[in-house]
């Protein structure tokens, strides 16, 4: 675990699988990285191999051959490491801007992992140098469009491994500058790469992987938060608490439809607001869906999430490299390992389920704005409506944002194209599924700060009844920074702390430090 200012979390790479909690604690945390010193020793016998290859002049992939349709060009001995190079040059044709830092820091994590395994037959030094980069935050300049995710993350990777070599950008400070001053300013000399060293430099999916796992744990967070909305939500709107039962919910035992429940039903648990109107069945025989139904929609979203998840806990521990080498039979195989198709359609699906996790949240901000619908809530919840507009317009934002993750949730994971020559006939568009879901993710939270914050002007209008505890920490954590909603005035930087809010797990910590930890 990491705490904000604090190292608490500790990385080995020791060729080992790796959980996300190991790769949100490096790329977001800055989490201490370390080589064990067994790395070698697990990386020389595919290393034998391979210069064996070269020496005896054997036909093997990206060793002694070109590389995808080129893959029956021969290369000569001589010639291999120049290979190498030329590789990292040629694949770096990347565009767009430049990826985030977080992205960047799992990417040469998740590489070192891969290449630390013993089965891409190159040099420790690979594995020891990215490490370097992590723990002196020298970050290569990654463009974020090129990869099509075929034998990997093509492009991203050249990007990535160019500044080993002393070319290409490298961010010191934050600031990009030449990689080859900055590798001097350092005390570090360039690598000269040996052969197929490039080529394992190139292959894999963990840039793919870096994208989803740091989606996965940030989605794990706006799950919880969605939660905790909809519990403010039913204070604001005097909804019922009789649809979150554990009895009815164990009558379709959805894994993730019992722990949303079970979250929304703690949250609510003492609310007093709720107990008002608890027999009063002409209020409300039913809720609507978008209150009643939340746990069977925040549950689907969970359980796509799981199993995203567990597709991605999976490639934290696999070999991913082409060729692969095997050194118990000293065999170098061609494979498809590198091929992102679990990862695609796994961060489609998140994507899909992200969406209708805001899609739900939106459907509850119109409701506490529409006082058609509101249960006696003043228009848009401004007390004095009519010269004010209250909160009118942020449901606009989040309906905004809706539809633009619905476009964003068209799975990229149909959408191959064949490339080099058509030898990559079937391509898996992964990385673009990492990128659209990252939008998504971002717009969801979004979506789920504006529900808060309505909601939490929703419960102040029903004073002097209070809310439930956890209700209240919450409502007490936004009122901390932004005051309550009396003449109108700009919303768009409040939306935006409450969206960091979100995404940093603030205001479901202080839920829990009154219920416990929410699942």
């Amino acid at each position: 675990m990491v705490e904000r200012g604090h190292m608490t979390h500790r990385v080995v790479i020791d060729g080992g699988p790796l959980s996300i909690d190991d790769v949100a604690a490096v790329a977001e945390h800055r989490a201490e990285v370390v080589v064990d010193h067994k790395v070698w020793e697990r990386m020389a016998p595919a290393r034998e191999v391979v210069e064996r290859a070269v020496a005896e002049d054997r036909v093997v992939y990206g060793v002694t051959t070109g590389f995808g349709a080129l893959a029956n060009t021969h290369i000569e001995p001589a010639q291999a490491e120049r290979l190498q190079v030329s590789l990292l040059r040629s694949h770096a044709a990347g565009v767009g801007s430049p990826l985030p830092d977080p992205v960047v820091r799992a990417m040469l994590l998740l590489r070192a992992r891969t290449l630390a395994q013993g089965y891409s037959g190159v040099r420790p030094v690979l594995v020891e140098r990215y490490v370097d980069f992590i723990r002196e935050d020298l970050l290569p300049v990654v463009p974020s469009r090129g990869s099509v995710g075929a034998s990997g993350d093509l492009a991203p990777f050249a990007h990535l491994a160019l500044p080993l070599i002393g070319e290409g950008r490298l961010k010191d400070g934050g600031v990009p500058q030449d990689a080859g001053a900055v590798l001097a300013a350092h005390g570090m000399a360039p690598v000269k790469l040996r052969a197929k060293e490039g080529l394992s430099l190139l292959n894999g999916t963990e840039g793919m992987l870096s994208l989803g796992v740091l989606a996965a744990h940030r989605a794990r967070l706006v799950s919880k938060a969605a939660d905790l909305a909809c519990a403010l939500s039913i204070e604001a709107l005097l909804g019922s608490a009789r649809p979150f039962r554990p009895e009815i919910h164990e009558l379709r035992p959805h894994p993730g439809q019992l722990a949303s429940a079970g979250n929304i039903r703690r949250l609510l648990a003492g609310s007093e607001i709720v107990a008002s109107h608890q027999e009063d069945f002409a209020h409300a025989v039913q809720d609507a869906y978008s209150l009643r139904c939340a746990p069977q929609v925040h549950g689907a979203c969970r359980d796509a999430l799981t199993y995203a998840e567990g597709v991605f806990g999976r490639e934290l521990g696999s070999v991913v490299d082409n060729p692969i080498v095997l050194a118990e039979t000293g065999e170098v195989i061609s494979g498809g390992n590198f091929h992102g198709q679990p990862l695609a359609l796994a961060m489609d699906v998140m994507a899909i389920g992200m969406a209708e996790l805001s899609s739900i949240s939106e459907r509850r901000i119109d409701r506490m704005l529409d006082p058609q619908h509101s249960a006696g809530l003043p228009a848009f919840l401004s007390p004095r409506p009519g010269v004010n507009s209250g909160y009118m317009l942020t449901q606009y934002t989040a309906a905004a944002l809706v539809a633009e993750n619905r476009v964003l949730s068209h799975p990229a994971s149909v959408e191959s194209i064949p490339t080099s020559g058509s030898q990559e006939d079937h391509v898996s568009m992964g990385w673009g599924a990492g990128l659209k879901l990252t939008e998504v993710l971002d717009n969801a939270a979004t979506v789920v700060a504006v529900e808060i914050l309505c909601a939490v002007q929703g419960i102040e209008h029903r004073l002097p009844v209070p809310p439930s505890p956890a209700c209240s920490a919450v409502a007490t954590v936004v009122r901390s920074v932004i005051p309550g909603l009396a003449d109108d005035r700009s919303l768009s930087a409040e939306i935006a702390t409450v969206a960091d809010m979100v995404r940093s797990g603030e205001l479901v910590a202080a839920a829990e430090r009154m219920v416990g930890p929410l699942d």
